[in-house]
């Protein structure tokens, strides 16, 4: 047999070696249910960089371990080993080989980026705000119904056309595998077709701030008639002229990103202060004063975030926006209805219903 010997012993080591190696990575690193379109070339990718991690990590290490345990110096050998130069043509194999593989990775990665970006057909728009720290959908084809949750219908092509408010938040689906950044002041797509029904998390994947681990949304994949009853139960909701001041605020306190910071339980921790209790509530401010929470204080906080702050939290968080997005918001209610209403009203009349 002689050097034979040899070559099958590794051979046989080095694939049972890249089997169990896959495996192990199989276990550690496994990828949560692939539930979108995009998924399954993402998926191929994943599959083949793991395949060649456990193949060439196996071949360079059995060859060294092989050879430490069946060719070590014997006792008693004293001899200098005998000197070898090199090989060019294994040193030009193991060159080339890699570069190639390197160029192939990146092809195929350039084709799989451009088809996952590719402008589709029939594609269903939704518009997507992210802001510290909450998400906010806006549904252009179906009347402009908003809602804090992403609902999809299952597999429908969506394009979502993607805004930050105020910094960098990364939208990121796990089992739907795409991700895209929202970059203030500008506008990033990203498509998607969800293919199974279910419930899912968006995560802002860019560390945001304070409560960058909280900025998180429900996701639901429904079938086409649960979205057109959806659709249908949102443009049901009464208009603005026909809910009280308090129904108006709630749905202002989410679809202004108010619950982002502030929650409704009373529970400490968060980046502002609770609203549980708030309103006619004494608070100390950094500056060493105190103050009652009343309108004139709640107008102040809102307009002007950073003037005065509560003891324990930070200048700098609130956006400062608010007065330009709340007039915007009046002008369209009193344009479409009629009416003109007063947006820090109706939040300061829902917070007087969160008695503790």
């Amino acid at each position: 047999m002689g050097k034979a010997k040899h070559y099958i012993a590794v051979t046989v080591l080095i694939i049972f070696s890249t089997l169990g190696i896959r495996g192990l990575l199989t276990y550690l690193y496994r990828l949560p249910e692939a539930a979108s379109s995009q998924a399954i070339p993402i998926d191929n990718m994943f599959n083949v960089h793991f395949w060649l991690i456990s193949f060439l990590f196996s071949l360079i290490m059995v060859f060294i371990l092989y050879s430490v345990v069946i060719f070590k110096r014997k006792e008693g050998d004293d001899e200098p080993g005998p000197y070898v130069h090199g090989h060019t043509g294994l040193e030009i194999l193991w060159t080339v080989i890699p570069v190639m593989v390197v160029l192939g990775f990146g092809f195929w990665g350039v084709v799989v980026l451009n088809a996952l970006t590719e402008e589709q057909p029939n594609e269903m728009i939704i518009n997507v705000y992210g802001q510290q720290w909450s998400w906010q959908f806006e549904y252009p084809e179906q009347e402009d119904i908003t809602s804090p949750t992403l609902v999809l219908p299952v597999d429908q092509r969506i394009v979502l056309n993607m805004e930050s408010r105020d910094v960098l938040h990364s939208f990121w689906i796990p089992e739907f595998r795409v991700k895209q950044d929202l970059v203030p002041q500008t506008v990033t797509y990203l498509r998607i077709t969800p293919t199974k029904i279910g419930e899912y998390t968006l995560m802002c994947a860019e560390i945001c701030g304070f409560d960058h681990s909280k900025m998180l949304a429900d996701v639901l994949v429904v079938s086409q008639s649960e979205f057109d009853a959806w659709v249908e139960e949102r443009l049901a909701v009464p208009a603005y002229s026909e809910m009280t001041a308090a129904e108006r605020g709630e749905i202002w306190y989410t679809e202004l990103g108010c619950a982002g910071c502030h929650n409704l339980t009373g529970d400490p921790g968060g980046a502002g202060p609770t609203w549980k209790g708030v309103y006619g509530r004494e608070e100390q401010l950094t500056d060493g004063t105190s103050i009652i929470v009343d309108h004139a204080y709640i107008y102040s906080s809102i307009l002007e975030p950073d003037s005065q702050i509560v003891e324990g939290f930070n200048e700098g968080i609130m956006p400062k926006d608010f007065g330009t997005r709340i007039d915007e918001k009046q002008a369209e209610i009193l344009a479409n209805e009629g009416i003109e209403i007063s947006i820090i009203d109706d939040l300061i009349a829902f917070m007087q219903t969160l008695e503790e």
